[in-house]
């Protein structure tokens, strides 16, 4: 189990001070998380370390997981897709078998809590099938700078019970919610099998292991395989990078079970590249370990990341933590965590030639790459820690249950 005392001489101890004075006014009270699913992705990451700290400060805190049909889950991506801007026919009868799963869950998912926390939107309509007797907050982990208008308006009527909804980004705030909305950033816990320090011998151990090949620089997307990551825009600046500089562009991708499009555009990915995987220069690999996509993320020369959106993209949080020098999409939550040219470096998103440029400098400038790295990791130390994240939680826990 995680505690707290874990993070002393990473964190100093005035957050953790901070933190046990926090959990003060929450102690024994029941708190419970509710999302999508317990592994793959950001949210099961984040909940995995954030509800064993809950517990550890004095509070009650639990986590469940949403069941839903395969129909659903194709449903709540096409929905996700959606709030993020892409095109979607809002049936009727997919608003039934939205709403339909929740409320199936919630005749066997007993929710006597003092507050309720629903994360993304697959869950949100459980609100409706419950007397409302404590609050309950949504904590949306996406881009929602321009969604589906008719979607929005739909979802809108179940968030309007709520008593508190929270963000990543202030760009995500809406005018058109009479609801409370917060800011708050999400977290790594340095401390995971995929952020904790391991020695360089056990790096090259994972990444021999897995049969990528160490003879040359490489450039690695971690990410699922996803339109929103823009894979397809990874091959084509990798094409114009590898003019430059020989060198290996790494695929390390994962796969959750609440994403039922991941197999679909692994063949589109897989595609373009098909020549240039028969050549090895680049190479597909399945993070489905934590200690492989740790080993890969430190051995990179460059980790980027090709996001149309993001909502905060914790992969960016992750490599910037081991030191690797990061090239991202001035999207969603990704500004937060670089300040471009100091601790790493950003482009708009389809601007294939930038990303280019900017790879091809830091793989010819190592000891540029390696201030770089070194800055962004300084940073993440700063402010997007697990604990910093607990703090906020319960922050915000204490202004919604005092009122």
């Amino acid at each position: 189990m995680i505690r707290l005392e874990d993070f002393r001489h990473i964190v100093p101890d005035t957050r953790l001070a901070e933190i046990y004075t926090r959990a003060r006014k929450l102690y024994g009270k029941h708190i419970v998380h509710i999302n999508a699913t317990y592994q793959g992705g950001g949210v099961a990451e984040i909940l995995y370390s954030l509800v064993q700290l809950m517990n550890d400060v004095g509070i009650h805190a639990g986590w469940r997981i949403l069941h839903g049909s395969q129909e659903f889950f194709e449903i709540t991506k096409s929905f996700h897709n959606a709030l993020q801007g892409a095109p979607l026919n809002l049936t009727d009868k997919k608003k039934h078998a939205y709403v339909q799963v929740n409320d199936n869950f919630a005749r066997f998912t007993h929710l006597q809590h003092d507050c309720v926390i629903v994360h993304d939107p697959q869950p949100l309509s459980l609100i409706r099938a419950y007397r409302k007797r404590q609050p309950w907050i949504w904590r949306c982990h996406i881009d929602l700078t321009h969604p589906h208008d008719e979607l929005w308006d739909f979802l809108k009527g179940f968030l309007l019970k709520y008593d508190q909804v929270v963000m990543s980004s202030e760009k995500y705030f809406k005018e058109d919610l009479p609801v409370d909305q917060r800011l708050m950033f999400p977290a790594i816990n340095p401390l995971s099998e995929k952020n904790r320090d391991i020695p360089e011998t056990t790096v090259l151990r994972h990444i021999r292991r897995a049969g990528i090949p160490t003879d040359k620089p490489l450039l690695t997307q971690v990410s699922r395989l996803d339109p929103w990551k823009d894979p397809e825009g990874v091959i084509d600046v990798f094409r114009r990078v590898k003019e430059k500089v020989d060198c290996r562009l790494l695929f390390c991708y994962n796969a959750a079970s609440d994403d039922p499009e991941g197999l679909q555009m692994y063949r589109r990915v897989y595609r373009k590249a098909n020549r240039m995987v028969a050549t090895g220069d680049i190479v597909f690999v399945v993070g489905n370990s934590e200690i492989l996509v740790n080993a890969v993320q430190r051995y990179s020369s460059v980790i980027i990341q090709k996001s149309i959106r993001e909502g905060f993209c914790l992969a960016v949080t992750e490599a910037l933590w081991k030191g690797t020098p990061v090239v991202a999409s001035r999207v969603g939550g990704i500004p937060y965590q670089i300040d471009d040219g100091q601790d790493g470096f950003l482009v708009e998103p389809r601007d294939v030639e930038g990303f280019a440029e900017r790879i091809i400098h830091l793989l010819q400038h190592p000891d540029e790459a390696r201030a770089v790295g070194q800055a962004g990791k300084e940073k993440v130390r700063r402010k997007f820690l697990i604990t910093r994240l607990l703090s906020d939680y319960l922050d915000m826990l204490n202004s919604v249950m005092d009122n």
